[in-house]
Parts: C-alpha cells; sequence; structure tokens
C-alpha cells in the first residue's frame, strides 16, 4: 500500500477478531515506532505490552473506577461525557482487544507527551501495514493501583502517554467526512 493508502486505512478500530497479535509482530511494530522524531533526539519513550483480555478487563475496570472517583472530584469535568458508560459494568475501555500497548515515559522529559504522541502515530501507521487495526483509549491511562502498577512493571516516574490497543480489525470503519485545510495564510 502506498502512503497515501496507509493514512486512509488507520482507522479507530474498536472491534477485534479473537486472534492473538504474536509477539514478534508487536516488537516489529515498536521497533518502528522508534524511527519517530523526538526533540532533541531524546527518544524518550517506553513501551509496555499487555496481552490477555482477562488482563485488560482488569486495566479498563481499574481506570474507570479512578476516572468517576476524579470525576467526583471534579464534577465540571469533561469526563461527564463519559459517566454513562464508564458506569456500565459491561464496558471496556478497550473494547475486549487482544493486546494493549502504552507508550509513556518520564515526566521530567519536557517534550515527553509530543514525542510520545510520535511514536503512537508511527505505531498506528505500522499496525495498519500489517494489516492490524489500533485506537489510542484516552480514557485507559488512569491506572493507580500499586498491584496491577507492579504486574506492569511500571517504574515510579512513569507517565501514561497513549494506550493504544492493538488487534486484527473485525471490519474497518469508513473514513469519516474531514474539513478542508485551514491555512490561514501563505506568505510569498
Amino acid at each position: 500500500m502506498n502512503f497515501s493508502e496507509l493514512l486512509r486505512m488507520r482507522r479507530a478500530v474498536r472491534d477485534f477478531l479473537d486472534d492473538d497479535v504474536p509477539i514478534s509482530v508487536i516488537r516489529e511494530i515498536i521497533k518502528d515506532s522508534c524511527l519517530a522524531p523526538s526533540a532533541a533526539n531524546m527518544q524518550p519513550w517506553q513501551f509496555v505490552v499487555v496481552t490477555g483480555r482477562d488482563r485488560l478487563k482488569r486495566l479498563s475496570d481499574e481506570s474507570k473506577a479512578n476516572l468517576l472517583e476524579d470525576l467526583e472530584k471534579n464534577p465540571n469535568s469533561l469526563l461527564r461525557n463519559y459517566e454513562a458508560i464508564l458506569r456500565n459494568p459491561s464496558y471496556n475501555v478497550f473494547y475486549n482487544a487482544p493486546c494493549l500497548v502504552y507508550i509513556g515515559g518520564s515526566p521530567m522529559v519536557r517534550s515527553l507527551n509530543l514525542d510520545c504522541a510520535l511514536a503512537a502515530c508511527y505505531f498506528m501507521f505500522s499496525a495498519v501495514a500489517r494489516g492490524l487495526g489500533t485506537c489510542w483509549v484516552a480514557l485507559g491511562s488512569k491506572i493507580r493501583n500499586p498491584g496491577l502498577l507492579k504486574m506492569l512493571k511500571i517504574p515510579d516516574d512513569y507517565q501514561f502517554v497513549a494506550p493504544i490497543i492493538l488487534g486484527y480489525p473485525r471490519v474497518i470503519p469508513p473514513v469519516p467526512d474531514r474539513a478542508g485545510p485551514r491555512i490561514l495564510s501563505i506568505i510569498e
């Protein structure tokens, strides 16, 4: 597939086949992700790979509980838009995907969010090139339980930036309508 096709094929996939993604393929995708640019070429990203729907369900439940706790502390939060689904016990923020990859790193790196976002883009494009689907699930980043953090082998100074689910898509969603470019000016 050429680059334009790759851009159009990268969709937010939320419905996956039951097939597991081989760890060797996940490693290849992560290797491609590390080709992303980063500020001062620091390459601050760190990856945590989680497989197994039971583990992902536990992480989903943890994140939902913490998001609801945050919402109670700040009732005016934009999380209010998600309250109904977060309270639904059968809702899984990871859409029952077979794999989850957290991209993050040390919050001491000022450009961490931007650098990890670029790595996440490379991750998603690499996955599409291999016939896989992804979705960046921001609702899945609120993991605070010390036992779960230990299971994930997360260092104390780790900041979650991009939780991305990965799997073989049941269907590729169509490209939604897009607005045209908003070019403020071209100075010649």
